[in-house]
């Protein structure tokens, strides 16, 4: 099973907001996820991020691998 961390998509248009989530990589963007673990904000100023890090760090060394966005908030957390 190969597992993936990556943004799943609310808000209405043109005000995104993102649910940082743990899911299969076969399944769709907006189909449910095994865990959330945070949320993102872009639109805010500066970026609004909340990470639950135990868990991340516990699905990164499970295996998941984080998409280059997720990786990305991760580096500026410093949980990777």
């Amino acid at each position: 099973m190969s597992v993936v961390i990556r943004l799943k998509r609310y808000g209405s248009k043109k005000k995104p907001f993102y649910r940082i989530v743990v899911c299969k990589k076969t399944m769709s963007r907006d189909a449910r996820p095994l865990e959330e673990i945070g949320h993102y904000d872009p639109k805010a100023n500066p970026a609004k991020v909340e990470i639950n890090a135990e868990r991340a760090k516990y699905w990164l060394k499970s295996g998941a691998r984080p998409s280059a966005t997720v990786g990305s908030i991760l580096k500026k957390k410093k949980i990777t």
